[in-house]
């Protein structure tokens, strides 16, 4: 056997451990399938005293191995592998033995449904240990039996929230729901899953609750409210899964073996859906920014930022919650005062526990004068967009920075090539541009001039990583990747709204289009200053800003950070007007989304980034790009190269040059 091992011990009890050769974390591929197939054909035979499924790696399952998602070319061939999984963990549901799932670190979608198959599940009271149901972030639901198991064990409310939004949950609130039957200290996992083996406590079963909940005359009312909370998140033409879940348990009840077909059937479908493929390559592109921030250099320890704004000092609270010691330095104790206090509200929020707030807080230190900066093996500059400011601060910097320390900066807009020019060792400035809000965007553009030392970029991709964020390298250009692409969307937004189309319209166009934050609710977030910053790119000077923009701007009325800009921000919410009914032109969402598109196109061809891939995964993770059509570039596959030049065309010839298409499509065909 090469990823499970069986063995039996003097009690009589079994442990079937999986520990997937060659392999970081455990996944059911189909190799590790097909062998557990054949030790549970042979237990089925000769069943032991009783059997305990554990892991030998620090977690449990990990779930599907996604791969196998790849290729898939019909519904059908997919409805076969998926029933083929049923079968085989049907086999362990009905061994003619007591069987215990010892779950230590994660749980997760398949790894989870192997669990609830097993009679009881004990779990290591510990927090590196999660279970949940992923799939739908993947555009489908579980499929190895999960939709029916964990409806009987934790009922229908909290089992279809759990598979309906796709989150985690700790090991209390899994003993909570029904879904675990014993927690035990980390160290004593496999001791107390042996004495339940060997001395079974009764089965639960569903409480009345539950039972009612479940039945046919109930059914239907509980679906409808569960569509109407989905249907707040997500709309069923972009994300069809998590309607089809909700189908499934109104029609079967989660009960009878027509409840395990008609899963493998919905599934097989899903998995077919552009929606799935797409979602399924976005999973691909995660991964390989993941690896992109391998580093084999020291990890950082003392990150110092200088400029405690809304992003310096949200960078400088990330950083302290990610276990580095930080100091954040201002002009005076008046502008680091309120950042301290923001983080010390998120710290609040991100630990209910009282020391570990206190601790986070200790390693995040206000420094007026600046005393960090030579023990800092990261120096962040975070201050207001001005070259000439900028370089003022950097010559005071370096002189101070130990010799092996990275001097970075969160520009948005500025080449690094200007930013350097008068540094003493311009090849060690490096970009490290975050977005707003840091604590929920993934993304960090990783930029690097045409000199800048690889050792340097290294240690800034190691770092994003150390943080928890996703790097992406990119050359030295205005706007980057990330806010080069929004521009012209953000861009024509503006025009759109000059033009006199209400605000409410110009969101809803692009909503329907998939984007998880419309664009003038999007230039609140990033702030109108920034827009204007960076929109001095695209237009042309600046007395073509459109005066919609350029008056907002002119009053201070940033956006979010400021509380007004094109809307007003009460609650961290935008407060929008009431929709009218009003329709919006036939063109509006390809004005909107199209020079986005045909941007992604020249960064391409001007290789900002180093491929299509890397682009869509950047403009996904950092601008929030409709993930279920798999980047901008994979939009302009599907739709078709040549129908996307020729809407542009049509575009270009009302609406004048900016939307003339770039001279990159070609690289795309």
């Amino acid at each position: 056997m090469s990823h499970w091992r069986l063995e039996t011990t003097a009690d009589g009890v079994a442990w079937l451990v999986i520990d997937k050769t060659d392999a970081a974390v455990n996944s059911l591929s189909r190799e590790v399938m097909e062998e557990l197939d054949g030790i549970l054909t042979g237990l089925t035979r000769s069943p032991p005293k009783a059997l305990i499924v554990a892991s030998n790696k620090k977690g449990f399952i990990a779930g599907a191995d996604i791969k196998g998602f790849v290729g898939i070319e019909s519904p059908d061939a997919a409805y076969q592998m998926i029933r083929q999984g049923q079968l085989v963990i049907d086999k362990l549901a009905a061994l003619r033995c007591v069987t215990v799932a010892a779950i230590n670190g994660f749980a997760l979608g398949g790894g989870l449904e192997v669990a609830l198959a097993c009679r009881y599940r004990v779990a290591a009271d510990d927090p590196s240990v999660t279970l949940g149901f992923p799939e739908v972030q993947l555009g489908v639901h579980p499929g190895l039996g999960g939709t029916v198991r964990a409806v009987q064990l934790a009922g229908p409310i909290a089992a279809m929230d759990l598979m309906l939004t796709g989150r985690h949950i700790r090991p209390k609130q899994a003993l909570q729901m029904g879904l675990v039957d014993k927690l035990a200290p980390a160290a004593q996992l496999h001791e107390v899953a042996r004495e339940v083996a060997l001395h079974p406590p009764p089965v639960k079963t569903p409480s009345l609750k539950n039972r009612l909940l479940n039945l046919g005359l109930v059914r239907p009312i509980l679906a409808g409210q569960m569509r109407s909370q989905v249907a707040k998140r997500v709309r069923p033409d972009h994300y069809p899964a998590p309607y089809k879940l909700i189908e499934l348990w109104q029609e079967y009840g989660s009960s009878g073996e027509r409840a395990y077909e008609a899963e493998a059937r919905s599934m097989a479908t899903l998995l077919c859906t552009p929606t799935s493929r797409n979602l399924v390559r976005v999973f691909f592109l995660q991964e390989r920014l993941k690896s992109a921030g391998k580093s084999t250099g020291e990890p950082m320890k003392h990150v110092h930022v200088v400029g405690a704004g809304v992003m310096g000092g949200d960078i400088a609270t990330w950083c302290a919650a990610r276990g580095l010691t930080v100091t954040l330095q201002d002009r005076e104790e008046k502008y680091v005062a309120p950042a301290m206090e923001r983080a010390r509200k998120f710290f609040e929020k991100r630990y209910p526990d009282q020391a570990k707030r206190d601790e986070a807080l200790r390693r995040l230190k206000a420094d007026v004068a600046g005393a960090g900066v030579p023990q800092a093996d990261l120096v962040i500059e975070a201050i207001f967009e001005n070259l000439d400011a900028k370089r003022e601060l950097y010559a005071r910097l370096e002189p101070q920075l130990k010799p092996n320390a990275v001097l970075a900066t969160n520009t948005s807009s500025i080449v690094l090539e200007q930013l350097a020019e008068k540094l003493a060792q311009p090849e060690r400035l490096i970009g490290l541009h975050f977005f707003n809000p840091v604590a929920r965007m993934p993304l960090v553009e990783v930029i690097q001039a045409a000199n800048t030392d690889a050792k340097q970029i290294q240690a800034g991709l190691g770092f994003a990583r150390q943080i928890d964020k996703l790097a992406i390298p990119c050359q030295s250009a205005p706007g980057f990747l990330v806010n080069r692409v929004l521009m012209p969307y953000l861009s024509e937004a503006v025009r759109a709204a000059q033009e006199g189309i209400p605000l409410a319209l110009i969101d809803r166009a692009a909503e329907e289009f998939g984007m998880p934050m419309s664009p003038i609710e999007l230039a609140d977030v990033v702030g109108l200053d920034v827009v204007m910053s960076v929109g001095k790119v695209f237009f042309e000077s600046g007395a073509e800003v459109p005066p919609v923009l350029a008056t907002r701007y002119a009053a201070k009325k940033f956006g979010k950070k400021t509380g007004e800009g094109f809307y007003v921000w009460q609650d961290d919410k935008p407060q929008k007007p009431p929709y009218t009914g009003q329709s919006a032109p036939d063109d509006l969402q390809d004005r909107l989304l199209l020079p986005l598109v045909n941007e992604a196109v020249a960064v391409l061809r001007q290789r900002i980034v180093e491929d299509a891939d890397l682009i869509d995964a950047g403009v996904i993770f950092g601008a929030g790009f409709a993930p279920f059509r798999g980047g901008p570039l994979q939009y302009a596959r599907a739709r078709g190269v040549d129908a996307i030049i020729a809407r542009l065309q049509e575009l270009q010839s009302v609406h004048g040059e900016r939307f003339a298409p770039d001279a990159g499509w070609d690289l795309l065909r």
